[in-house]
């Protein structure tokens, strides 16, 4: 298969036409939700997250609410997830500093997330688009991989994948761009055995192309023929 230059607008026109009601896969109601369910979700999928936070939002849904519980507490509402004695004790110290550093609000710039416990550049990226409507582009492993396979970045460095991204995608569709990949990545561009033979961006796609070559280019398996007795 022959690969053809195409330009990033088209590669996104055509993740729009995918995609058009892409949106983040995390439940939650208010920006403290969605906070907490980003740090829940690191090494997990968003639907063991919701899951877990159903029940426990019903009466865990404010910074306060959090104050008087216990790691031990905290671990037996999360510990169906991965991590989960590391995110008790993250959450636990963020909702302590939420409480009395920002009279229970989530902020709202990058330096103020990421200085919370358990809360790095993806997560507030996360909270900063789908919470506040801040343009942004959360690289978790979705973006990373189908960006990297488009050719809409090539880096083997989160930060620097993000900066690609960010520089070729226009502004006021980063966010939109963003849930378009994580979805394309879910749906068809998974990590092992991606759909490539039933994918739209086929003929857009580096990774295809190789992989392409690649089949083309292995040796026929040499027939044996029996001799006969």
């Amino acid at each position: 298969m022959a690969q053809r230059k195409v330009p990033v607008a088209e590669i996104l026109d055509e993740l729009q036409g995918l995609y058009p009601d892409a949106h983040c896969e995390l439940n939650y109601t208010t920006p403290f939700e969605l906070l907490i369910a980003t740090i829940l979700s690191a090494q997990c999928t968003d639907k063991r997250v919701n899951e877990i936070t159903e029940p426990m939002f019903k009466h865990l849904n404010q910074p306060e609410h959090y104050l008087h519980l216990t790691q031990e507490e905290m671990e037996e509402h999360i510990k169906g997830l991965g991590l989960y004695k590391n995110k008790s004790k993250n959450i636990l110290e963020t909702c302590r500093i939420l409480y009395e550093k920002y009279n229970g609000e989530v902020p709202q710039t990058h330096k103020e997330l990421e200085a919370l416990p358990g809360v790095g550049r993806k997560t507030a990226n996360v909270v900063l688009s789908n919470a506040f409507g801040v343009p942004a582009i959360a690289v978790d492993t979705h973006v990373f991989r189908v960006g990297n396979r488009l050719g809409l970045a090539k880096s083997d460095n989160v930060d620097e994948v993000e900066r690609q991204l960010m520089k070729r995608i226009p502004r006021e569709k980063w966010s939109d761009a963003h849930h378009w990949l994580i979805w394309h990545g879910r749906r068809v561009c998974a990590s092992r055995n991606p759909q490539c033979g039933q994918c739209t961006l086929q003929s857009m796609c580096k990774f295809a192309a190789a992989e392409a070559k690649k089949t083309k280019a292995k040796p026929a398996a040499k027939k044996t023929v029996k001799a006969k007795s």
